[in-house]
């Protein structure tokens, strides 16, 4: 399996692991699972999923979680916000 195979599974194991049998995720989960799952990107720079969240996902559909389709453009917004103040720092250890 290639390293990219290898992230797309830790990702719906992740999930899977928050949500349980329900498939969804409520805010309270959600945090959790990123602050135990995601804290080096909550510390670097410390807004950048709180913007992301804050400003993207109000649990628009009135059930107050999400499904993994909303939690994987969650992810993906968070990686390309990473990747782009990583080029921005990139002569400076980011990690």
């Amino acid at each position: 399996m290639s390293e990219l195979e290898r992230g797309m599974v830790a990702i719906i194991q992740v999930f899977h692991n928050y949500s349980g049998q329900k498939c969804k995720l409520k805010k309270a989960e959600l945090k959790e699972l990123i602050n135990n799952e995601m804290s080096t990107f909550i510390k670097h720079p410390p807004t950048i999923i709180s913007l992301i969240f804050n400003e993207h996902f109000n649990f628009t559909n009135g059930d107050l979680e999400i499904d993994f389709k909303e939690f994987i453009t969650l992810i993906a917004m968070v990686t390309s916000a990473c990747k782009f103040l990583y080029l921005q720092k990139h002569k400076k250890s980011f990690w």
